[in-house]
């Protein structure tokens, strides 16, 4: 394999600049998102030729997709010099795995990988929530606006240390320490929001009730149309919070067309909400063995 090294925010611009040419961008190859689990996965890049690939060293060793120029790639030989039949390859975006798949002529294995599957949503739809299908959801956010006296505001350098007490009151409700998962999910958390002015393309907002954060969202410009939601809380204590934030939060940043709200990672509670909210399409991933 190619040396790798830690990710590192002096390469972010390159790394941007590499993840424009994919012709696929799904939620995982987010900058925002490797440098908030580089730690809890053991995440590493290298820099070879005109890709850029990637490590994962936790829970189990395994390589993600590189990023670059997928369809100008001579395939064959960029496996044979990074030694690929190591490790086995996990988010693999569908047109990288079909590309993959007619330049080595059943040279890989390949499986579907339903838990990674990123869920993508109609803004308009979330924003105006018409219809029966959005009936449940509108009741709870009427509930919520009913019942409080609201501000709603985007997250700037000022909020920071306020968003990371809400944070930390959610963790206090959900026993983060108890649980390894929410642990991890609460350091990566905290690592975007204290790096926050640093990492491109980073916004978010944030409800509150009684002047106490009620709900914050951390989100990214991702592509020319689309948002990308990388974590939501909402305080137990206001029904229809999540209703809320996830509106309100949409309906304050027009211009719009889909928002990515990535994946369900095979828990079964996480997938009834994803798809309660009626995905519009999914952005499909493989696990992929080179033979």
């Amino acid at each position: 394999m190619p040396d790798f090294e830690a990710i590192d925010l002096s390469r972010q611009d390159a790394y941007l600049d590499k993840l424009r040419q994919c012709p696929e961008k799904t939620s995982d190859y987010s900058f925002i998102n490797l440098w908030a689990w580089a730690e809890e996965h053991g995440l590493a890049w290298s820099w070879q030729d005109d890709l850029v690939w990637i490590r994962q060293s936790s829970p189990t060793p395994c390589l993600w997709a590189p990023i670059g120029a997928w369809e100008q790639v001579d395939w064959r030989t960029a496996f044979k010099q990074a030694a690929c039949k190591e490790l086995p390859f996990v988010r693999v975006p569908r047109r990288l795995k079909d590309i993959w798949s007619a330049a080595l002529a059943g040279g890989l294995e390949t499986r579907e990988a339903r838990g990674h599957f990123d869920y993508l949503y109609s803004v308009p739809e979330l924003v105006e929530l018409k219809g029966n299908r959005f009936h449940a959801k509108k009741n709870l956010l009427n509930q919520f606006m009913k019942r409080h006296q609201h501000q709603y505001r985007a997250i700037d350098a000022a909020a920071i240390q306020a968003v990371l007490s809400a944070q930390d009151r959610w963790c206090a409700w959900r026993d983060c320490g108890s649980f390894e998962s929410l642990a991890a999910e609460n350091r990566a958390v905290c690592r975007v929001l204290n790096d926050w002015e640093k990492l491109k393309g980073i916004m978010g907002a944030l409800i509150e009730v009684d002047q106490r954060i009620a709900a914050f969202t951390v989100a990214e410009h991702f592509a020319a149309d689309t948002l990308l939601i990388h974590f939501e809380k909402g305080l137990p204590d206001y029904t229809g919070i999540y209703q809320a934030i996830n509106q309100m939060f949409l309906a304050h940043n027009p211009g719009y067309a889909t928002v990515n709200r990535e994946q369900d990672l095979d828990d079964d509670g996480l997938r009834q909400a994803k798809l309660s909210y009626q995905p519009i399409g999914f952005m499909q991933k493989y696990e992929v063995k080179i033979l």
